[in-house]
């Protein structure tokens, strides 16, 4: 009897160890498993973080080089909504709630608060930048010279507009579907550039040098730039939208309030 005993605790002592030791090989696995897990994980954190740099690199170079582009733009006032008014300097365009007694020209937006740029572009490149501040509603880009003025009008690509908005605290392309853009900074300044023979209309938030939107396309004809500060409901929305110059080094403004 003394000896079955024995050996069943012998044989249970070498079961013990066993598993002692099969739990050892798991957690030691487990182990080598997890510090692998986290080398990788790290490994891919440091490709996502360079991949970033180098695609924010890659954007602000792209800003940079469109600024090279720069034009002087100013305001047409006989395509002006009545409504809206413009600085003697042709610089800066602010919605009034008083309808101006304007000449209803044809070239004149009659029902929507519109003003074009009065340089209309074909070929080659051109950059301009727009300083919106702190108003909540705003739209800018660029349009068909020869597109309608008057009545109601849907600002769609198919009509030969190709713009963006800010609007709730969003800023939204108006392509086709709309386009919700991702702003990590609420712009301040709007950078434009139309890259004419590319097809190509872009647009920048220069206040943290990053890439909104660009509208891919054929263009035909003379194209505006093209300025709405919305209706007046306001409080900021009473702010004008400004053509700032575009600063000759990196960090420079020169736009008014900054």
């Amino acid at each position: 009897m003394k000896n079955q005993k024995g050996i069943l605790l012998t044989e249970m002592e070498r079961e013990n160890e066993r598993l002692q030791s099969e739990l050892a090989k798991q957690k030691e696995k487990h182990l080598s498993e997890k510090v692998e897990h986290e080398a990788m994980a790290e490994q891919t954190r440091d490709i996502t973080q360079r991949f970033t740099a180098k695609l924010q690199a890659e954007i602000v170079t792209g800003w940079r080089s469109a600024q090279l582009y720069a034009v002087d733009v100013t305001l047409d006032p006989s395509t002006a909504n009545p409504y809206l008014v413009l600085a003697e300097d042709r610089k800066r365009v602010t919605h009034r709630d008083e309808r101006q007694d304007l000449p209803d020209n044809p070239e004149r937006f009659d029902t929507m608060a519109v003003v074009l740029g009065a340089e209309g572009f074909t070929g080659r490149r051109r950059y301009w930048e727009v300083e919106v501040g702190e108003k909540n509603l705003w739209t800018l880009g660029v349009c068909r010279e020869d597109g309608r003025r008057k009545g109601h009008i849907l600002f769609l690509l198919k009509n030969g507009y190709w713009t963006i908005w800010q609007h709730a605290g969003q800023c939204e392309a108006n392509a086709s579907p709309p386009t919700l853009l991702s702003v990590s900074v609420r712009p301040r300044r709007v950078g434009i550039f139309l890259d004419y023979e590319a097809g190509e209309v872009s647009f920048y938030n220069v206040t943290d040098k990053s890439h909104l939107f660009t509208f891919t396309d054929t263009f035909s004809g003379v194209l505006c730039p093209y300025f709405n500060p919305e209706n007046n409901k306001g409080g900021t929305n009473m702010c004008p939208l400004i053509i700032c110059p575009v600063p000759a080094q990196a960090g420079e403004s020169l736009c008014p309030g900054q």
